[in-house]
């Protein structure tokens, strides 16, 4: 299998402030759920801080098989990574190692009662429809702007 978390994959990991984890249960009833804390760890792999996802970390231990998705909400592009997850609590080995790249980014704020590490086998660009169907007129800064003022976002709301 190729390198699925490529330059491009990783920079829009990095850019997001949010992901979303979809998991499902043992008779495949969906479960999505808001992500605040994940990091790419190990060359190919996403950990994902189990903060508040009692319904994600039951999933996961009876069906391995997720999605996250990372979209930048005001380019309106992302990718969403399709693998298998597993389950790591903090009484465990290698817990230490891979809870490593996200600890900074949590510090004392939240507790982390378990991560889960989610092994790529597939990765998709995730693409407003605008870009392809009015692609002459579409920019990454158009998509911007627009997001901007539909969304009502100035800089001054937020610094």
């Amino acid at each position: 299998m190729s390198d699925l978390i490529t330059n491009e994959v990783r920079e829009s990991v990095e850019r997001s402030v949010l992901c979303w984890l979809a998991t499902s249960d043992e008779n495949g009833q969906p479960n999505v759920s808001p992500k605040e804390v994940f990091a790419i760890a190990g060359g190919q792999s996403i950990v994902v801080a189990n903060i508040a996802s009692p319904h994600s970390a039951k999933n996961i231990r009876v069906n391995q098989k997720v999605c996250l998705s990372f979209v930048d909400v005001f380019v309106q592009k992302g990718f969403k990574i399709i693998g298998t997850a597993v389950e790591i609590k903090s009484s465990e080995t290698e817990y230490s190692q891979w809870v490593s790249p996200i600890l900074p980014m949590v510090g004392d704020r939240f507790p982390i009662y378990s991560i889960f590490i989610v092994r790529p086998i597939a990765a998709e660009p995730i693409v407003a429809p605008s870009y392809s169907l009015y692609p002459s007129e579409t920019t990454e800064d158009s998509q911007v702007k627009s997001a901007l003022r539909i969304y009502g976002v100035t800089k001054d709301k937020y610094v």
